[in-house]
């Protein structure tokens, strides 16, 4: 559908700069390189608006060559509009123990939008809780960056840094693929960050590539771990086209030990029957029917609210929760809280920002 690039500060643009090339990372490098160079990007809410911009695109694109009006026809082909980042925790629910998610979630239109909420407990956690976690987290993205170039075949040759490294690790920098896909009988509309490609890129995912790191098996434990890691691994490449996964297995201190490679559509039946095994089509159909129930219940307020006040009723935004071995509840935010959702900056209506609204509303 599109794609965008977040630059060094953390701002879109409908570029490919961000985009990365398979390489291959050397053997036996450490996954600690540049750790204290890092530089993360701050933890909040990912707002939707690149997304609704790219949407704004297509949909100019489809005016100029056509000569008609087609924000009127959205939500014949749009059911929900969110990030893949949401739509894997959603979709991993039935597995999930630990994690509560917190969703906010807007019904416009015929439309359903939902962004994450990240509860300030999470924002404060103590400092070495967050840097064990960040350590994790770097090993991955260090993983990423020793198996990546800027350019197709070329490994990086950066002075002052060993053959291989790709760059010092900047998680505002993100190449995004915005796509069109159906879970069901719901039209989505998801973007979601890619690795790297392998050679090139044309526009399609079938040379796309997810790159992640994991402590490597020596122990049975270890297998039921990483088989559960694969339910996610694989609902993210899944919603997005990727068909390939490189996994780079490492020591706990962090060194690469090996590397494999698994084709997407294979791991559902490489994990059949063994520990830690799950079900693909179990979280799609809790997807199917999250997003029914919740679509139809979201219509149902918008319809009654329209009702009783009048054509221009109040913005509802509501807060869904998913919690481990429960399901899923939900409640319409104080209009305090729906005012706080719009403190970056933007002229915001509830979670949406105000020049989306007017552009479908044809102002």
């Amino acid at each position: 559908m599109q794609t965008f690039s977040y630059t060094a500060t953390r701002v879109p643009e409908f570029t490919n700069s961000a985009l990365r090339y398979y390489v291959g990372a050397p053997s036996g490098v450490d996954l600690r390189y540049g750790y204290e160079r890092w530089i993360e990007r701050p933890a909040g809410t990912t707002r939707l608006d690149p997304i609704l911009r790219s949407i704004q695109r297509v949909v100019q694109e489809k005016e100029t060559t056509s000569g008609r009006e087609s924000w009127a026809t959205l939500p014949n082909r749009i059911a929900v509009v969110t990030w893949r980042r949401i739509m894997t925790k959603i979709l991993i629910a039935p597995y999930q123990e630990l994690d509560t998610v917190e969703l906010n979630a807007m019904f416009v239109g015929g439309i359903l939008y939902l962004e994450e909420h990240v509860p300030d407990s999470q924002l404060g956690k103590p400092e070495y809780v967050r840097t064990v976690q960040c350590k994790l987290m770097y090993y991955g993205l260090s993983f990423g960056a020793w198996s990546t170039s800027s350019r197709p075949g070329l490994c990086e040759r950066l002075e002052g840094h060993p053959a291989g490294w790709g760059g010092d690790v900047n998680t505002n920098v993100q190449w995004t693929v915005v796509a069109q896909t159906r879970l069901g009988n719901h039209q989505l509309v998801i973007g979601g960050e890619i690795d790297c490609v392998r050679d090139r890129f044309d526009g399609r995912p079938d040379t796309s590539v997810e790159l992640k790191a994991t402590v490597f098996m020596k122990r049975k434990y270890d297998e039921v771990r990483f088989n559960k890691k694969l339910l996610k691994f694989y609902i993210q490449s899944f919603l997005m086209g990727v068909p390939e996964i490189i996994v780079g297995f490492r020591t706990p201190a962090g060194q690469l030990v090996s590397t494999r490679s698994y084709k997407t559509v294979e791991i559902p039946q490489l994990v059949r029957n063994k520990p830690g095994s799950w079900n693909r089509d179990v979280c799609l159909q809790w997807g199917q029917q999250f997003f029914s129930t919740l679509r139809n219940l979201l219509s149902r307020q918008a319809s009654t609210a329209h009702q009783q006040r009048g054509p221009e009723p109040p913005v509802t935004v509501w807060r869904v929760i998913l919690t481990p071995k429960e399901g899923a509840t939900m409640f319409p935010l104080a209009q305090g809280h729906i005012g706080k959702l719009g403190d970056d900056g933007e002229q915001r209506i509830g979670l949406l920002p105000s020049w989306y609204l007017d552009r479908r509303a044809g102002i």
